[in-house]
């Protein structure tokens, strides 16, 4: 039988494209998971009903990937921030008429205090005035490393990073060195942060705004607690056809399309 079309792509690379992706194989909906990291592989369970693949994809030539793997639509559960994978996806579904439908993690509402400061680019921080004297945390993500690398001779940097090889390689690419380097997979608590900032004696801290799950509640309360200063670097700001604000929400609309193929299977 000929199952073209008939498998949904799960566009992975957040702890909510692991439950969404453990929900629809229970309903045994054929999925397909791209994630960019063998790590982020070990996350999800092994079914039939699952293919995890793993390594970054060619943005130009979704569609063939689209075609070569069957897919009929697409769940795209990535980070907020990786932005060239939607905007990729989003073009492809539009091009061969495939169903899109972006899960966005909920945003938290924006903290008033002096403490806590958003901002809509790097810009705004890589200045004299903002990085100089300074004992700077970054928990940007290992992408947005190397903007800081001509600074590590004038100021202090630390970074937090995932646990992974491609990670490790770009920030000691970017000058940071190990003793101002830790690897750690969130979710992180509110002690171990707090305990982190106060070792390496932390006098501002840059981070995005990943919501809850990425820890940005646990960082606000933190730099509140401890006097410090939080850079909030805003989502980029996409035009998803389809956006779906609760997971039960994307089950939906993926229940609905597989439940209308006309054949299973």
């Amino acid at each position: 039988m000929d199952n073209r079309g008939s498998v949904l792509w799960v566009i992975g690379g957040t702890g909510e494209a692991v439950e969404l992706a453990t929900a629809l194989v229970a309903e045994q909906i054929p999925c397909l998971v791209t994630v960019t990291t063998a790590i982020a592989q070990h996350a999800y369970k092994k079914s039939t009903y699952l293919k995890v693949l793993v390594g970054g994809l060619n943005v130009v030539s979704l569609g063939e990937f689209i075609r070569a793997q069957r897919i009929g639509a697409v769940l795209d559960v990535s980070h907020p921030f990786a932005v060239e994978i939607s905007k990729g996806a989003i073009a492809a579904a539009q091009t061969l008429n495939l169903p899109y439908w972006r899960y966005e993690r909920p945003a938290m509402e924006p903290v008033a205090n002096g403490r806590i400061h958003y901002i809509d680019n790097l810009h705004t921080v890589l200045t004299p005035e903002f990085l100089l004297e300074q004992r700077t945390l970054l928990t940007l993500g290992y992408r947005w490393l190397h903007y800081f690398a001509p600074w590590q001779t004038q100021t202090t940097l630390f970074a937090r990073i995932l646990p992974s090889p491609v990670a490790l390689e770009a920030a000691l690419a970017a000058g940071f060195t190990p003793d101002r380097l830790i690897a750690l997979r969130p979710p992180i608590t509110a002690e171990l942060e707090r305990a982190l900032w106060q070792q390496w004696e932390i006098t501002k801290v840059i981070t995005k705004a990943s919501g809850a799950p990425g820890g940005e509640g646990i960082k606000c309360a933190v730099a509140e607690q401890l006097d410090i200063s939080l850079f909030v670097l805003n989502r980029p700001q996409l035009d998803y056809p389809v956006v779906c604000r609760s997971q039960e929400e994307a089950l939906a609309l993926s229940r609905g399309w597989w439940r209308s193929l006309p054949k299973h299977g």
